[in-house]
């Protein structure tokens, strides 16, 4: 059988990322069936479209996820495939919400055959088989022999094939530039943000949430070897394409658990699994120097923290008072530091919000390091807490929103301004953050920045001011490029500049290290680079293959390099085996013979090169061996 599995766009912004439910059930599908991906936000359908696509592919099942924002559109997708003859069944929050809406058990139309309720890891397959022998039932729910929910553990996780699935629809890079940008450092011929989940709940239940509703509030955990398994299969198929990924950790508070979110960080560096990331991080969490140093080290770039308000009554008002507005310039600070960005989002029309909101929120937003503001208005979904709440205080405008979707409008009364203000609020707010002379002013805060930083910071906004701004066409991003030109000019031209030095560099040093190649070094680590080194620590020696700037690094006796010792069992500094030493120089015993016993309990990590964490205590301890031995030959 072949099966379909669809998300929908809303008709109106788009996502760049796709969402992770599509692949998790293809590699839960049974191998005998066929299985399809369309997300509509990088592949846009009409109803038409869609019904001629299920009758052209012989579909013989259509799975339709959609969060409630996408409901409508997800609706007039299951009718029209409905129409064409094919079942459907439907799943994800909205409908686990609200699963009489799409059955038409609610009076009104009927939109599904069968719905998935909650988690559908356990229930897909069975829907699968059932649909497959034509007698699927109209409700799936994970549940136990005591009619209890059931959710899946997430230890085993499945396997995601990213090798070998079909991804050119979620390539980010346009097909023209293509060519172009796989020449530019690593190759940038495809770039894609995958969605990855390590856990899955949230404890905090804040009011307006559906996350703790739909997850629940205990948190479980996939092993890190299962995350880095991935990490490292999505990094590969990147490199095997010339091209870059990047992930979104898609857990709602990526953190949750700082102990075991240090544990993971720290297995993927041991691994080399780093790759460009992002996750959602409550502010709260971020008072950990060492999980922020974890997360730079890691690949980590952006930071989605959840600010909702400057205005502590507000927090408290939507049970969100575990985080405080006072610290968040500290907050950013500490991330600015480390040249990680935040997304900052914010929530007007709360119960304490009055005119005046936006300009007071972007006078405080001016004050800390530039990042990526997000603006929206409070939201009643429903079988929320805050839905429950204006439902009997009589304060719902529009009980079911979500059937007539239109971005940015108020569905409740606020309690301290008119719903048009809180919605010009909005307004000013995006006008204000994304105009040129904003996203300039941002860019050129960063001016002692890296020049990938400010790229970033600047790729960032572009694409940001898409979610209000209509852009979602060619003319209208050339029309964007126009009115910003004039920062685009300068980026480029400073990343020019920056690559010639590189190259100019790059020259030397090659050139130098030929001159080394014809005298001292016998050409050693210029042909193969492969040396043999010892464990710092514990002596152990290894054969390994290192690159040029290490093993000049190490050869030269200028410092260790850092690799796992499986001996130590932890990242530890290594130098060239005294055998090959002495061997090629003569020297005598190095100091390192002398073996430190310590076992000193993990410090505070600290980077060193692009890949490695190392100790403090580690580092200190090879600066002191080599400091003896430089001592020891200046006497000689």
């Amino acid at each position: 059988m072949k099966i379909l599995l669809y998300n929908p766009d809303n008709g109106v912004t788009r996502n760049f990322m796709p969402h992770l439910w599509m692949f998790l059930l293809k590699a839960l599908t049974p191998p005998e069936h066929d299985v399809l991906l369309i997300d509509g936000n990088a592949q846009a359908l009409d109803e038409e479209g869609l019904a001629r696509f299920v009758r052209e592919h012989e579909i013989g099942l259509v799975g339709i996820g959609a969060m409630t924002r996408m409901v409508a559109k997800a609706y007039r997708m299951a009718d029209a495939a409905r129409a064409a003859g094919v079942p459907v069944v439907m799943g994800g929050p909205h409908v686990t919400e609200a699963p009489d809406e799409a059955l038409g058990r609610d009076g009104g139309p009927r939109h599904a055959d069968a719905v998935a309720l909650g988690e559908a890891d356990e229930t897909w397959p069975q829907i699968v088989a059932d649909a497959a022998q034509g007698r699927l039932k109209e409700t799936y729910a994970p549940v136990d022999a005591a009619g209890k929910e059931r959710k899946p553990s997430l230890q085993p996780y499945p396997s995601i094939p990213w090798e070998s699935m079909d991804l050119d629809q979620f390539n980010i890079i346009p097909s023209f530039l293509a060519p172009m940008l796989g020449r530019v450092g690593g190759g940038w011929k495809t770039f894609r943000i995958i969605p990855v989940e390590s856990g899955r709940g949230c404890p905090y239940g804040c009011e307006f949430c559906t996350v703790t509703g739909f997850f629940g509030d205990s948190i479980r955990f996939r092993t890190n070897e299962s995350v880095v398994d991935e990490l490292l299969r999505l990094k590969a198929r990147a490199k095997s394409e010339g091209g870059q990924v990047a992930v979104f950790f898609i857990d709602d508070n990526f953190a949750i658990n700082i102990k075991r979110t240090k544990s993971l960080l720290r297995d993927i560096i041991a691994a080399g699994a780093q790759v460009y990331w992002t996750a959602q991080i409550s502010a709260n969490l971020l008072r950990d120097e060492e999980l922020l140093d974890l997360i730079q080290a890691s690949g980590g770039k952006w930071i989605f923290i959840g600010m909702e308000s400057i205005d502590p009554a507000n927090l408290d008002d939507v049970n969100k008072n575990f985080i405080k507005p006072g610290e968040y310039g500290a907050v950013l600070e500490r991330l600015a530091r480390r040249n990680l960005l935040a997304i900052t989002s914010f929530i007007f029309g709360l119960d304490n919000d009055t005119p005046g909101v936006s300009l007071r929120t972007l006078n405080q937003l001016r004050q800390w390091p530039a990042g990526l503001p997000v603006f929206g208005q409070l939201t009643p979904f429903p079988s929320t807490p805050l839905y429950a709440r204006l439902e009997a205080a009589g304060r719902l405008t529009r009980p079911k929103h979500w059937l007539d979707f239109a971005p940015y409008q108020m569905a409740h009364t606020p309690l301290k301004m008119t719903s048009a203000q809180a919605q010009a609020e909005v307004r000013q707010a995006w006008t204000d953050s994304y105009s040129p002379a904003a996203i300039s002013r941002a860019v050129n805060s960063l001016s002692q920045s890296p020049v990938w930083l400010r790229i970033s910071l600047l790729l960032g906004r572009l694409s940001f001011r898409g979610i209000y701004f209509p852009q979602m066409g060619r003319w209208a991003w050339l029309k964007v490029a126009a009115q910003n030109r004039r920062v685009i000019i300068k980026l480029v031209g400073a990343a020019i500049k920056l690559w010639l030095k590189s190259w100019r560099e790059g020259r030397a040093f090659r050139r130098a290290l030929k001159k080394i190649d014809d005298s001292t070094h016998g050409g050693v680590f210029m042909k193969d680079r492969k040396l043999q080194i010892e464990c710092g620590r514990c002596g152990k020696t290894m054969s390994e293959i290192l690159t040029e700037v290490e093993a000049r690094t190490i050869r030269d006796g200028i410092g260790p390099v850092y690799r796992h010792c499986d001996c130590c069992e932890k990242t530890t500094g290594w130098i060239e085996a005294a055998a090959e030493r002495d061997a090629t120089e003569g020297a005598p015993q190095h100091p390192a013979a002398a073996r430190s016993t310590s076992r000193s309990s993990y410090d505070r990590p600290v980077a060193h090169g692009q890949e490695r964490l190392a100790t403090t205590s580690e580092r200190d301890e090879m600066e002191a061996m080599l400091y003896e031995h430089d001592a020891v030959q200046k006497k000689k």
